[in-house]
């Protein structure tokens, strides 16, 4: 299966958001669902970003997979912000 684009969005009240646009397969993402990630300071010092992924909060965005490959290869998997999936913090689903 073809992977997907994908928008990943975090509320994090006066801090700020957290906002991505990532590429990968429909598997990797519904298995972060329910787990813990930690961004570490990335809305600044102290501000320590981390929680369990919700359904809600990545959404599949309706690109052609032409478009992904395309724009993958010149950008990379993670095409704006902090993915989620390279912040898994296995540790904390003990």
């Amino acid at each position: 299966m073809a992977d997907k684009l994908w928008k990943f969005s975090w509320d994090c009240g006066r801090s700020g958001r957290v906002e991505s646009v990532f590429v990968a397969a429909e598997g990797d993402v519904n298995g972060v669902i329910g787990k813990n990630v930690n961004f570490g300071e990335i809305l600044g010092k102290h501000s320590e970003v981390y929680g369990t992924i919700e359904e809600s909060d990545i959404t599949k965005l309706n690109v052609s997979d032409e478009v992904v490959k395309e724009v993958t290869a010149i950008l990379g998997r993670t095409w704006s912000g902090h993915n989620p999936l390279d912040y898994y913090d296995e540790e904390g689903d003990e």
